[in-house]
């Protein structure tokens, strides 16, 4: 249900949206902000990417770790 209300979002809702963040943190802070959310995005995806090749990958495969 959550999903559907962002895609009723008309043109007005989503310029008041961009204003009301513009006025908040200012034009000086969004690039920062956005290059920061950037950076989360990469590192999720990354992380995924991992766990997806240790699942995907047989434990047979692994080489036996020496403990000591």
């Amino acid at each position: 249900m959550q999903a559907t209300i962002f895609l009723m979002l008309g043109t007005w809702e989503i310029i008041a949206i961009v204003a009301v963040i513009l006025l908040l943190f200012g034009g000086a802070k969004i690039p920062e902000l956005m290059r920061g959310l950037g950076k989360g995005v990469k590192e999720f995806k990354n992380a995924q990417k991992e766990v997806e090749d240790a699942v995907k990958s047989d434990p047979k495969d692994e080489k036996p770790t020496k403990q000591d």
